[in-house]
């Protein structure tokens, strides 16, 4: 992988050796290790069922890299699944699935941190829809290490899987190894409670709170040739996100601690758009909504003019995510002149990971 260049202002200029590594061979335990669990392996399989998310807004990207996880965030889980069934074995760990040397690599991440010195069974399915900003890799992992966590008694709490998962957030490379990439937690803290959640640097859980409960959510796909994964990814989030984070982060923390943590609380949806619509043109998401061309604003616009009351994208994009109270007709209604299409109905996951044994 290159060596990447992050620009923050006219004195601010790093470089970042993006280095490769095979699978389970930088586990990073975050000191649990030091501690002894008692495990307790489960008999039959155990099967944990995850939420996709759509991921609102960083709150600063300047606090993150990816070998650094944080920056704080906001999102929500939806009602699009991810489900990973583990069972124990003696010793080998065999994988069924496509994206293999990401759960290897946190299958010995695991099994360093608490002790555990078998191995296992594991199978995922994964979401439908990948690298368009609904989260498959945080929802896959949250997934994983909720089934093997379990599979071996429990001895971490959620607090620490997600720590666990933050600090070892990898993505595959072209060469068959992985490279540490982004994570704010946001992802796995939706997915594993449900409902909104907000970040804090370092992976702290600030609050968590259902969300639009019984809306309907719309997922619409814009057409781009723009990709939002790799080295492009790194391009974006890195230079320009983080310039404009400069000058805008307070701004966004005042929205999210004064304004959408509020109306939250009431229930008040509306309100919580508005307060959305002003982020996505504040720091790093008006970068992320730029790399797609001012074209995602044309159609973010044009939605919000026809009255629905919740409209972003999710992450990196170009996923748009449309919460509201009107059906799908209305809303095909609204599309049709623009071009778009629905590309999944769903709703808010209130619920967050559904944990089943056999």
């Amino acid at each position: 992988m290159p060596v990447m260049r992050i620009r923050g202002g006219d004195l601010d200029l790093v470089e970042y050796d993006f280095k490769t590594f095979a699978p389970g061979t930088e586990l990073k335990t975050i000191g649990l290790e030091k501690e002894r669990f008692r495990l307790q392996l489960a008999k039959g399989k155990v099967t944990v069922r995850a939420p996709g998310r759509i991921h609102l807004s960083v709150l600063d990207m300047n606090r993150f890299a990816p070998d650094h996880p944080g920056g704080g965030g906001v999102g929500f889980a939806i009602q699009c699944y991810c489900t990973a069934t583990v069972e124990c074995t003696k010793k080998t760990t065999a994988i069924e699935y496509s994206r293999a040397p990401l759960i290897k690599n946190f299958v010995e991440v695991f099994k360093k941190s608490v002790g555990y010195s078998g191995g296992f069974r594991i199978t995922v399915n994964d979401l439908d829809h990948k690298h368009v900003g609904l989260g498959s890799t945080s929802t896959m992992m949250i997934a994983v290490a909720t089934a093997l966590n379990h599979a071996v008694g429990s001895p971490l709490t959620n607090n620490q899987l997600r720590k666990l998962i933050g600090h070892n957030y990898v993505e595959e490379t072209v060469d068959g190894k992985i490279a540490f990439g982004f994570e704010t937690g946001v992802g796995p803290a939706a997915s594993t409670h449900g409902g909104m959640a907000v970040m804090g640097d370092e992976l702290t859980l600030i609050y968590h709170h259902p969300f639009a409960k019984g809306e309907n959510v719309y997922i619409i796909i814009p057409p781009t040739a723009i990709s939002s994964a790799g080295t492009q990814e790194f391009d974006l989030l890195m230079n320009k996100a983080r310039t404009l984070d400069y000058r805008d982060r307070e701004l966004k923390a005042y929205f999210f601690l004064m304004d959408l943590i509020p109306a939250l609380e009431k229930e008040d949806l509306t309100h919580a758009g508005n307060v959305l619509w002003e982020i996505e043109f504040r720091g790093s998401k008006r970068a992320e909504v730029e790399h797609h061309s001012f074209e995602i604003y044309h159609y973010m616009s044009r939605l919000r003019e026809a009255g629905l009351e919740f409209v972003g994208m999710s992450s990196v994009g170009p996923s748009i995510a449309v919460v509201t109270k009107q059906d799908r007709k209305s809303l095909e209604e609204i599309l049709k002149p623009l071009g778009l299409s629905i590309a999944i109905a769903t709703k808010v996951d209130n619920t967050g990971l559904e944990i089943q044994e056999a």
